[in-house]
């Protein structure tokens, strides 16, 4: 397995199931097991609500008991938003999903247990996981809902799987402006700035031209950003010229 095996445990309703099926398959997640559905197995809510994500429901997996779901699997995750009073590593789940691919790639077999929506997993179930992941949520309303836990693990594997950039410009097909234009652009306002009087008194030109020169450095332009701002200042120049 290149990914891990998603398990809900018990899940109780059969949109939260397709709600997670959804969460898993918009990640690149399609490894479902279900441990004994509560409204029994296949469901058509889950179908309904899993929107394009019905294959992940079609090859999900069926166990009667936890402990079948994870037969083949070396290195469980259980999530859970309380203390459980048992002793065992507790990580978040940027931290599970990194660990995760570290294992899979060293050929082991993982899965992550999510339980269901009234009181989350039970000790028994999660007596049988390496580790625990918890979501570091607000404490005075910790819970989470079903597909809403699945969503946030699933989204910490992708996130840590493809090399996403942090930040990006969406160029639209267009072109930065080039040093040259944008000095062009400057001296264009200058000059036409110059002729209107602006730089006054003269004691204070000099710095005001620097200041103006510094703005237009700051600024992220595109040629077509550029291009406008020379035909603003054209267009505003030949309505003086015709009200004169």
């Amino acid at each position: 397995m290149s990914q891990p095996v998603f398990v809900l445990v018990r899940p109780q309703m059969g949109e939260n199931i397709g709600g997670a099926a959804r969460a898993m398959w918009n990640f690149g997640l399609d490894r479902m097991r279900l441990v004994a559905p509560r409204d029994g197995w296949p469901n058509q809510r889950a179908v309904a609500l899993a929107s394009g994500a019905g294959r992940l429901l079609d090859e999900a997996q069926l166990a009667e008991e936890t402990a079948g779901a994870l037969e083949d699997c070396t290195y469980v995750f259980a999530t859970t938003a309380r203390a459980r009073g048992l002793t065992k590593p507790v990580v978040t789940p940027e931290r599970a999903m990194e660990m995760a691919r570290e294992k899979i790639a060293a050929g082991e077999k993982v899965a992550v247990l999510f339980g269901p929506e009234r009181a989350g997993l039970e000790n028994d179930d999660i007596a049988r996981a390496n580790a625990i992941i918890n979501v570091p949520v607000n404490p005075e309303f910790a819970s989470l809902n079903l597909a809403q836990c699945v969503l946030l693990t699933a989204y910490e594997w992708r996130r840590g799987a493809v090399d996403v950039q942090p930040e990006r410009m969406e160029m639209a097909g267009a072109d930065w402006a080039s040093q040259v234009e944008i000095e062009k652009l400057a001296d264009h306002y200058e000059g036409r700035l110059e002729e209107a009087g602006f730089f006054f008194p003269e004691t204070k030109a000099e710095g005001m031209k620097l200041v103006l020169r510094n703005f237009w450095s700051r600024m992220a332009m595109t040629r077509s950003d550029v291009q406008m701002l020379h035909g603003i200042l054209r267009q505003m120049v030949r309505w003086k010229e015709r009200g004169d």
